[in-house]
């Protein structure tokens, strides 16, 4: 290939290598020869090659062939700031694996892994050691347009692994996704304040939220809602959501179908989170034809979410109606139908809105949710005094308009809709 016009094979390049221990030299020069010539295709054959940041630029593509795995270093000091990329004071944060700013119809394709190393990075997070810079993303597209992610592996992210950061028209097909169960922040796909996305085909298997839809914090520089996604017959494993939408939600999230999806041993299954604070709405989403499998509790819709930072201050677990204003998050227009869930743990199903914001418009249809007996009890949602539940039904407080049509469960222990009166039931 390196002799087609328009492909550069990363191996021209090798005298760039340190003798094949860092290709950081060599895909910074395939890079700036591919922008040279108005893009290409940056083609990476069987190997291993290891490198700190790869930049890639608008029209360029970077293919990996069958066999070719391109391993990113995990000495934190060979990772400039994202700020030496988009020349913004602000940027702060280390520079990602793969990176593309600004950048038009900018790819990564074929049949190759990229890894992340990410066993050191994941280590500080657990002895507690501050990392200037944090961890970067296994790959992170910003503000760019016309993306393209197909067919590769993603392994041992450090910390999120695709994040797509107000960007638009974003297609991501036939990826795997491998993190460690118990590895710390390892979302899988994260398109934040992104609009006209297409997720398909994707197995995910990863230390946190499986699918996450964000679309930035109250603190945020720069809140774009998230919008216009699909999601569609991919399996999810093991996260702590399968879809997940927040918490950072603060641009709003709208316009969503998830279908065709199969979760299995994820903590929770579709997942709608946030707080007091962050503003934002969630509205007009659609799920359907979904099978679950050993989740601890398929739905949840927690308005108390407690983590991060600020989620223990005070007005973030006030059971008690504060005024509500433009930081006032908002649920509404939800609709689930066709879903199939067995061997769930927890409970069937948890909705808690704000006393003075209640979740509005939920309906389920076509449901059949089975407990397990046996299951271990756990906490559905992460909010401040929530007892661990096992075998419970649909808990439910601060809804309106909720309706169950054609929804049966099995294997319940206690009430099938555990509601009072700050619900109301269609």
């Amino acid at each position: 290939m390196e002799n087609m016009e328009g492909i550069r094979n990363i191996r021209d390049y090798a005298a760039l290598s340190r003798g094949g221990e860092d290709w950081t030299g060599a895909f910074r020069a395939a890079v700036d020869a591919a922008e040279a010539g108005g893009g290409g295709i940056l083609f990476v054959p069987a190997g291993k090659y290891p490198t700190y940041s790869i930049v890639l630029k608008s029209d360029m593509t970077l293919y990996l062939s069958a066999g070719a795995e391109i391993v990113f270093r995990d000495d934190p000091e060979g990772y400039a700031s994202v700020s030496d990329v988009t020349g913004e004071p602000g940027d702060a944060g280390r520079l990602h694996c793969v990176y593309a700013y600004r950048a038009r119809n900018v790819a990564i394709r074929g049949d190759g892994t990229i890894s992340g190393s990410g066993g050191a990075w994941w280590a500080a997070v657990r002895e507690k050691r501050q990392l200037k810079g944090g961890r970067p993303n296994l790959i992170c597209f910003q503000e760019c347009r016309h993306v393209r992610l197909e067919g590769v592996t993603l392994i041992d992210s450090p910390s999120w692994t695709v994040h797509p950061l107000l960007c638009d028209d974003v297609f991501i097909d036939g990826i795997t996704v491998r993190n460690p169960a118990d590895s710390p922040n390892t979302d899988g796909i994260n398109p934040e304040g992104c609009s006209n996305v297409r997720i398909s085909n994707c197995l995910v298997d990863v230390g946190d939220d499986c699918i996450t839809l964000k679309s930035g914090t109250e603190k945020s520089r720069e809140k774009r809602p998230c919008e216009n996604i699909s999601v569609a017959n991919c399996t999810l494993l093991h996260g702590h959501g399968g879809v997940v939408i927040g918490s950072e939600m603060s641009g709003g999230v709208r316009n969503v179908t998830v279908s065709g999806c199969v979760f299995r041993d994820t903590d929770r299954g579709i997942r709608i989170k946030t707080r007091r604070g962050r503003g934002g709405a969630v509205e007009n989403i659609h799920i359907n034809n979904l099978v679950m499998e050993r989740v601890m509790c398929p739905f949840v819709f927690n308005m108390f979410y407690s983590c991060g930072d600020d989620g223990k201050a005070p007005r973030v677990g006030d059971k008690n109606a504060h005024p509500a204003d433009a930081s006032t998050p908002r649920f509404g227009n939800i609709r689930i139908s066709g879903v199939t869930v067995t061997g769930a743990s927890a409970a069937a199903g948890f909705i808690y809105g704000l006393p003075e914001m209640p979740v509005s418009g939920v309906t389920l249809s076509h449901v059949r949710i089975s407990m397990d007996p046996e299951g271990e009890p756990g906490k559905p949602a992460m909010m401040e005094n929530l007892s661990k539940m096992k075998g419970a039904g649909f808990f439910i407080r601060n809804a309106r308009d909720v309706l169950f049509e054609h929804v049966s469960f099995e294997n319940v222990a206690g009430e099938i809709i555990d509601s009072d009166e700050s619900v109301e039931l269609l």
